[in-house]
């Protein structure tokens, strides 16, 4: 039996394939060994003797079963772990995320006109100065504020409006009064004309 090198050769060039690819069928071995140029390699596939062998599987399902695993926690203790806790995940990309989390929080308050300025510039501040763990906790603060400055504005107003019924009484004391000695000086006035 010949060598079929060159008839592999050629049929892989044909399919554009790797010759790994290429089946020649070892009962016909004698035909395929006459074939010497392309066109009669061509021949050979249209005929069925040469084929191109399909593609391997090259399956994902373990890899995928495996990452399910992982995303349940499985597969990542300490043995598992290469890099340090900040190789694994950089402690500037966390503070990165919440920072940018916070501040779009904040920004979308700010346009709703849920607060103001200043309280948006008064926050802005205090979560880059680390005060705030996450959103949760910062519309917590937020709220919070807001009720107590409601509270605070209630509690002037009904200050106010206590000053404003007490100035109000004096005044209709202090006019009763300017009546009542102005009716007395009337009435002296005429006792001493009688």
């Amino acid at each position: 039996m010949s060598s079929l090198k060159l008839q592999k050769r050629l049929a892989s060039s044909v399919m554009k394939c790797g010759r790994k690819k290429v089946w020649l069928d070892p009962n016909e071995a004698s035909e395929i060994s006459n074939a010497n140029s392309r066109q009669n390699i061509k021949k050979l596939i249209k005929d069925g003797l040469i084929i191109k062998k399909p593609q391997t599987v090259h399956s994902r399902a373990r890899c995928r079963k495996n990452r399910e695993a992982r995303r349940m926690g499985r597969h990542t203790g300490p043995g598992k772990r290469k890099g340090t806790a900040n190789a694994r995940m950089p402690e500037k990309v966390v503070w990165m995320r919440r920072m940018r989390v916070l501040r779009r929080l904040l920004k979308k308050y700010r346009e709703d006109k849920k607060i103001d300025k200043h309280m948006y510039h008064e926050l802005y501040v205090q979560s880059k100065g680390n005060i705030f763990k996450n959103k949760r906790v910062l519309m917590e603060h937020i709220h919070k504020k807001k009720s107590e400055a409601a509270r605070a504005k209630a509690l002037q107003e009904q200050a106010d409006a206590r000053r404003a019924r007490s100035r109000a009484t004096q005044e209709r004391k202090a006019a009763k009064t300017a009546q009542k000695q102005a009716l007395y000086m009337n009435i002296e006035e005429v006792a001493e004309e009688s």
